[in-house]
């Protein structure tokens, strides 16, 4: 129900820019989450905006590199990634939960999201 795009292959100090969208629902009342899954390990939060367009970090590591936005006349949400590192590297899910008017995001726990995309890999490789 979630559609990321813009994933793809840069090499290290790039940027990229991740786009959500869905399809079925306007993303507006959903606090929306970005997360990423290296090979061989578990899925980590790594940033979310809630719906009053307040982010959290939950990726420590990214911090002062990626930005979450949203544009609700597009129905869409970016994560734009800069300064990219070989240790980005990994299938990057967006994921929405119904949290209309709060200022806060949901936990870091992948299971604390409702609805989930596909995926788009991004690879930081020289």
């Amino acid at each position: 129900q979630l559609v990321e795009s813009g994933g793809g292959l840069v090499q290290p100090g790039g940027s990229l820019r991740l786009s959500c969208t869905a399809s079925v629902f306007s993303l507006e009342h959903y606090a929306i989450g970005w997360f990423r899954q290296a090979p061989g390990k578990e899925r980590e939060g790594v940033l979310c905006i809630s719906t009053s367009n307040i982010d959290t970090y939950y990726a420590d590591s990214v911090k002062g590199r990626f930005t979450i936005s949203r544009d609700n006349a597009k129905n869409m949400v970016y994560l734009q990634m800069n300064s990219l590192k070989p240790e980005d590297t990994a299938v990057y899910y967006c994921a929405a939960n119904w949290e209309p008017g709060m200022s806060r995001c949901p936990g870091d726990e992948p299971d604390e999201y409702d609805y989930w995309g596909q995926g788009t890999q991004v690879t930081v490789s020289s």
